[in-house]
Protein backbone atom coordinates (compact mmCIF):
# COMPACT_ATOMS: atom_id res chain seq x y z
CA UNK A 1 0.00 0.00 0.00
CA UNK A 2 2.99 2.29 0.59
CA UNK A 3 3.81 2.04 -3.13
CA UNK A 4 0.35 3.35 -3.97
CA UNK A 5 -0.01 6.04 -1.33
CA UNK A 6 3.60 7.16 -0.83
CA UNK A 7 4.14 8.91 -4.18
CA UNK A 8 0.91 10.82 -3.63
CA UNK A 9 2.10 12.05 -0.24
CA UNK A 10 -0.48 10.01 1.67
CA UNK A 11 0.34 8.17 4.88
CA UNK A 12 -0.81 4.60 4.14
CA UNK A 13 -1.25 3.73 7.83
CA UNK A 14 -3.34 6.84 8.46
CA UNK A 15 -5.48 6.11 5.39
CA UNK A 16 -5.96 2.51 6.58
CA UNK A 17 -6.91 3.68 10.08
CA UNK A 18 -9.38 6.22 8.66
CA UNK A 19 -11.04 3.56 6.51
CA UNK A 20 -11.19 1.12 9.43
CA UNK A 21 -12.89 3.81 11.50
CA UNK A 22 -15.45 4.59 8.80
CA UNK A 23 -16.21 0.91 8.33
CA UNK A 24 -16.54 0.35 12.09
CA UNK A 25 -18.99 3.26 12.35
CA UNK A 26 -21.21 1.47 9.84
CA UNK A 27 -20.76 -1.94 11.46
CA UNK A 28 -18.80 -3.34 8.51
CA UNK A 29 -15.78 -5.63 8.83
CA UNK A 30 -12.48 -4.41 7.44
CA UNK A 31 -9.10 -6.13 7.59
CA UNK A 32 -5.56 -4.85 7.35
CA UNK A 33 -5.05 -4.44 3.61
CA UNK A 34 -1.47 -4.80 2.52
CA UNK A 35 -2.05 -5.00 -1.24
CA UNK A 36 -4.44 -3.80 -3.87
CA UNK A 37 -5.59 -6.10 -6.64
CA UNK A 38 -7.10 -5.57 -10.07
CA UNK A 39 -10.86 -6.08 -9.77
CA UNK A 40 -11.53 -6.31 -13.51
CA UNK A 41 -12.44 -10.02 -13.58
CA UNK A 42 -14.57 -9.61 -10.45
CA UNK A 43 -16.48 -6.83 -12.22
CA UNK A 44 -17.01 -8.97 -15.31
CA UNK A 45 -18.21 -11.88 -13.22
CA UNK A 46 -20.36 -9.51 -11.16
CA UNK A 47 -22.31 -8.45 -14.25
CA UNK A 48 -23.03 -12.10 -15.01
CA UNK A 49 -24.07 -12.72 -11.41
CA UNK A 50 -26.36 -9.68 -11.45
CA UNK A 51 -28.50 -11.46 -14.04
CA UNK A 52 -29.03 -14.39 -11.66
CA UNK A 53 -30.70 -14.95 -8.30
CA UNK A 54 -28.39 -14.66 -5.29
CA UNK A 55 -26.14 -11.90 -6.60
CA UNK A 56 -26.04 -9.96 -3.33
CA UNK A 57 -24.28 -12.90 -1.73
CA UNK A 58 -21.64 -12.91 -4.46
CA UNK A 59 -20.91 -9.20 -4.10
CA UNK A 60 -20.78 -9.58 -0.33
CA UNK A 61 -18.37 -12.48 -0.82
CA UNK A 62 -16.07 -10.41 -3.04
CA UNK A 63 -16.18 -7.57 -0.49
CA UNK A 64 -15.24 -9.95 2.33
CA UNK A 65 -12.51 -11.65 0.29
CA UNK A 66 -10.88 -8.34 -0.66
CA UNK A 67 -11.47 -5.98 2.23
CA UNK A 68 -11.58 -8.40 5.15
CA UNK A 69 -9.49 -11.43 4.18
CA UNK A 70 -7.04 -9.65 1.87
CA UNK A 71 -7.46 -12.21 -0.90
CA UNK A 72 -6.37 -11.54 -4.47
CA UNK A 73 -9.65 -11.01 -6.34
CA UNK A 74 -7.79 -10.85 -9.65
CA UNK A 75 -7.19 -14.60 -9.23
CA UNK A 76 -9.94 -16.54 -11.05
CA UNK A 77 -9.69 -19.35 -8.49
CA UNK A 78 -10.56 -16.94 -5.66
CA UNK A 79 -13.59 -15.73 -7.63
CA UNK A 80 -14.70 -19.25 -8.50
CA UNK A 81 -14.50 -20.25 -4.84
CA UNK A 82 -16.81 -17.34 -3.99
CA UNK A 83 -19.19 -18.44 -6.76
CA UNK A 84 -19.30 -21.92 -5.22
CA UNK A 85 -19.81 -20.60 -1.69
CA UNK A 86 -22.94 -18.71 -2.76
CA UNK A 87 -24.32 -21.70 -4.64
CA UNK A 88 -23.83 -20.56 -8.22
CA UNK A 89 -22.60 -22.78 -11.06
CA UNK A 90 -18.79 -22.87 -10.99
CA UNK A 91 -18.47 -24.28 -14.53
CA UNK A 92 -20.69 -21.55 -15.96
CA UNK A 93 -18.73 -18.89 -14.07
CA UNK A 94 -15.44 -20.33 -15.31
CA UNK A 95 -16.75 -20.14 -18.88
CA UNK A 96 -17.75 -16.48 -18.35
CA UNK A 97 -14.24 -15.71 -17.14
CA UNK A 98 -12.42 -17.65 -19.86
CA UNK A 99 -14.52 -16.20 -22.69
CA UNK A 100 -14.54 -12.71 -21.13
CA UNK A 101 -18.27 -12.67 -21.85
CA UNK A 102 -18.88 -9.36 -20.05
CA UNK A 103 -15.67 -7.54 -21.06
CA UNK A 104 -17.56 -5.13 -23.33
CA UNK A 105 -20.11 -4.38 -20.62
CA UNK A 106 -17.35 -3.48 -18.14
CA UNK A 107 -15.60 -1.41 -20.83
CA UNK A 108 -18.86 0.51 -21.29
CA UNK A 109 -19.19 1.02 -17.52
CA UNK A 110 -15.64 2.33 -17.36
CA UNK A 111 -16.25 4.70 -20.28
CA UNK A 112 -19.38 6.02 -18.58
CA UNK A 113 -17.39 6.51 -15.37
CA UNK A 114 -14.75 8.51 -17.24
CA UNK A 115 -17.51 10.62 -18.82
CA UNK A 116 -18.91 11.33 -15.35
CA UNK A 117 -15.47 12.27 -14.06
CA UNK A 118 -15.32 9.46 -11.50
CA UNK A 119 -12.04 9.58 -9.62
CA UNK A 120 -12.59 7.03 -6.87
CA UNK A 121 -14.71 4.17 -5.69
CA UNK A 122 -17.33 3.96 -4.59
CA UNK A 123 -18.90 6.86 -6.44
CA UNK A 124 -22.63 7.53 -6.40
CA UNK A 125 -24.02 9.59 -9.30
CA UNK A 126 -27.61 10.66 -9.95
CA UNK A 127 -29.26 13.64 -11.65
CA UNK A 128 -26.00 15.54 -12.04
CA UNK A 129 -24.93 15.13 -8.41
CA UNK A 130 -22.23 12.85 -7.09
CA UNK A 131 -20.54 11.63 -3.94
CA UNK A 132 -17.05 10.12 -4.18
CA UNK A 133 -15.40 7.68 -1.80
CA UNK A 134 -16.45 5.81 1.30
CA UNK A 135 -18.87 8.10 3.07
CA UNK A 136 -20.65 7.98 6.41
CA UNK A 137 -24.37 7.28 6.38
CA UNK A 138 -25.19 10.97 6.98
CA UNK A 139 -23.35 12.05 3.81
CA UNK A 140 -25.27 9.53 1.71
CA UNK A 141 -28.52 10.61 3.35
CA UNK A 142 -27.76 14.24 2.45
CA UNK A 143 -26.99 13.18 -1.12
CA UNK A 144 -30.36 11.44 -1.40
CA UNK A 145 -32.13 14.42 0.18
CA UNK A 146 -30.54 16.69 -2.46
CA UNK A 147 -32.10 14.40 -5.07
CA UNK A 148 -35.49 14.53 -3.33
CA UNK A 149 -35.40 10.75 -3.17
CA UNK A 150 -38.46 9.30 -1.41
CA UNK A 151 -37.86 7.84 2.04
CA UNK A 152 -38.82 4.30 2.87
CA UNK A 153 -40.55 3.44 6.07
CA UNK A 154 -38.32 1.44 8.43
Amino acid sequence: MEEIYGPRGIDAKAAQDRMKGLMAEEGLPYGDRTHTYNSRLAQELGIWVDSLEGYDQFHDGVFKAYFVEGLNISDPEVLLNIVEKVGLDRDEAEKVLKERTYKDAVDADWAKSRDYGVTGVPTYVANGYGVVGAQPYDALEQFLDKLNAPRRES
